[in-house]
């Protein structure tokens, strides 16, 4: 497996004040070795099969995962921008080779970087050291689904660089828009995007390993085609409440209960103060794969 020597340099002070409490793990989970300061702030080691479709989301205790289109980053709300939870969502994006997001997510956060150092900086020398020893590249390939092609054009993700899977109508309209940094790519004539068909290009592209952050709309189309095969869940301590305006759980825009139950094994459950992190194993097959 790879691996990362124990050390950390003289006088570094840890990744997190207070590291994740493991309160249960499956024994033989995929591992791999993180460095010091990584495996200390996460309670151990972490690792995944390959090829392997993760997701990461946190959630209210009410189970609300956005508060809606007119709320903009609307996930550091629900999670507090607790420092836990975001070393996690770093974890999980430096041992990635790609991050799957859906167009809705890359609206509703305008200055965000999908990168390990964007969300927990203090880690930063840690996760390249981690993706150096992975064999990853400095950081995961940014990977944006859009059937319309309505993308925020300007957005700081974009000109930075990113794998652009759309329909034939989407990149009719965004080819010659898109950054000179981005790969746009057409999948189909639409008007729907099939992500077993957008994950076998990504794979294509030698990322066996890839997390999606969202949004719940997207992580319905996964499900519902049986490629999720983890989940990683934050339950923050705190309440969103509903209204008038709509605010998703986890999976959005497709039912499955009572018809299709898509039942989930508990692997993991960590916890720092009122936090709990757990970790979710899906079957190989899901309701729509052969």
């Amino acid at each position: 497996m790879p691996g990362h020597p124990r050390t950390s340099p003289a006088g570094n002070p840890p990744v997190l004040a207070e590291p994740l409490e493991v309160l249960y793990e499956e024994p033989g989970l995929p591992c791999w070795q993180l460095p010091m300061r990584l495996a200390a702030a996460y309670g151990g080691d972490l690792g995944f099969a390959e090829p392997c479709l993760y997701a990461n989301f946190v959630t209210s205790l009410d189970g609300v995962v956005a508060l809606g289109h007119e709320y903009r980053s609307s996930g550091s709300a629900i999670s507090g921008r607790e420092p836990a939870d975001r070393f996690v969502m770093g974890l999980l994006r430096a041992c990635a080779d790609a991050v799957l997001i859906g167009a809705g997510t890359l609206r509703a956060s305008p200055t965000h970087h999908w990168t390990p150092v964007h969300v927990c900086p203090a880690a930063q020398a840690d996760f390249t050291a981690l993706r150096q020893s992975l064999g990853r590249p400095t950081r995961p390939e940014l990977v944006v689904v859009t059937a319309s092609g309505d993308l925020p054009l300007g957005h700081p993700a974009l000109l930075e660089g990113a794998l652009v899977a759309t329909t034939a109508a989407g990149q009719r309209r965004l080819l010659g828009q898109l950054p000179s940094t981005c790969t746009l790519l057409a999948l189909g004539p639409g008007p729907r995007l099939w992500m077993r068909e957008v994950l076998t290009a990504v794979g294509a592209r030698g990322h066996a390993v890839v997390l999606t952050e969202g949004g719940p709309r997207l992580l319905g189309h996964l499900v519902g085609e049986g490629l999720l095969d983890e989940l990683f869940w934050t339950v923050s301590p705190v309440l969103a409440g509903r209204n008038a305006s709509h605010r998703p759980g986890l999976v959005d825009g497709r039912e499955l209960l009572p018809g299709q139950p898509v039942r989930a094994e508990a692997v993991s459950i960590r916890r720092r103060a009122s936090y709990v992190f757990l970790r979710y194993r899906f079957p190989r097959h899901g309701p729509d794969r052969p």
